[in-house]
């Protein structure tokens, strides 16, 4: 089976005859990526009439996949949301005066070289620009989020995980993705640990219940420290990166989702504190960047592998996937970093 895309004209055909095919009426249609989770929530009357879809209608998801509704919604719950300018289009940014640094963000997720990076910062007005008028090129200006840069790495993002019911949380908890690459603002974790931040709780269950939240859900927060406030930075309503750390931690979200579609009572537990995942071959690159500028000290690095118990693409009765991908780590630095600055 070749999944066509989500922005192909047939796509909700070939679900729909993938179903058929293989006799998957009733099954768990789980979205896995940010242009997915546009495509099936927009396409949720057909789709439902066969999969059991695990999200809301597109009216009501919009607001928190969106960056500006996202940050417009956040507000009007009283959240804290980072400094977000009003730019979309080239005259707007070249007038624009901004306090840098910057980051430059696509409105959305997708398949785009620029929402593959999901941030770009820039340190002055020249560097801003350039980059703004890539990333308009790519997506076009009136979705380029551009929005002031907190101050902080990985040990100041937090994010709140959790199941969601038909409006209601299931099963939640907090995590900070302590290390991150790159150090400043992570393209992807590399090393998160569950911590106990019931603020986040809070907020999370203000902006998600404003939606009536459907399935899993991963809200990030950066925590400022100029005020001390924690500011709403995005939520992905699908699968993210670190999701095997619930597991590990004892709240299994994946498995509650099957248990409470399968008609059974699922029996909620806290997360054990300071259980931790680690993506290893990125968080080796990242340490040494945090070791060798004298933010985090070498005992503290080899100290946290003490705590790591779901690992991000190793696991000893399934080693190949760890072992691929040392290699392919290798050569995506070697043709997407080196190889194109020469």
């Amino acid at each position: 089976m070749t999944w066509p895309g989500p922005d192909d004209s047939d796509a909700v055909a070939f679900l729909l005859d993938l179903a058929k095919v293989q006799r998957l009426d009733g099954f768990l249609l789980i979205a896995g990526g940010d242009p997915e989770v546009r495509f099936v929530s927009q396409s949720i009357d057909r789709l439902s009439a066969v999969f059991d879809v695990v999200l809301p209608p597109w009216q009501q998801l919009k607001w928190v996949c969106e960056k500006p509704l996202l940050y417009r919604r956040a507000r009007e719950l009283g959240l804290a949301v980072p400094l977000t300018y009003e730019i979309t289009s080239l005259e707007q940014a070249t007038a624009a005066e901004l306090r840098f640094p910057v980051i430059l963000k696509p409105h959305m997720g997708g398949r785009s070289r620029f929402a593959r990076a999901k941030a770009v910062l820039t340190n002055d007005k020249a560097s801003f620009l350039t980059a703004y008028r890539w990333a308009a090129e790519e997506i076009g200006s009136e979705n380029v989020v551009v929005q002031e840069m907190i101050p902080g790495g990985g040990e100041s993002q937090f994010s709140y995980a959790a199941l969601w019911d038909k409006g209601a949380p299931v099963a939640e908890f907090t995590a900070r993705r302590t290390r991150q690459y790159p150090v400043d603002f992570g393209y992807t974790s590399t090393f998160v640990e569950v911590v106990d931040e019931p603020q986040l709780i809070e907020a999370a269950r203000r902006l998600l219940g404003s939606i009536a939240h459907h399935g899993l859900v991963e809200v990030e927060f950066k925590r400022d420290a100029r005020d001390g406030s924690m500011k709403v930075l995005d939520v992905n309503p699908r699968p993210w990166t670190w999701f095997g750390l619930g597991a590990a931690a004892g709240v299994d979200l994946g498995a509650m989702l099957w248990a409470i579609k399968s008609g059974q009572t699922v029996k909620t537990a806290a997360a054990r504190p300071t259980t931790s995942w680690m993506y290893l071959v990125r968080d080796i690159v990242a340490a040494g960047k945090l070791i060798s500028s004298g933010r985090l000290t070498k005992r503290a690095y080899f100290s946290s592998f003490a705590k790591v118990r779901a690992w991000a693409t190793f696991q000893a009765k399934d080693p190949m996937p760890g072992l691929i991908d040392v290699p392919l780590t290798a050569w995506r630095v070697l043709t997407r970093r080196i190889l194109r600055l020469l």
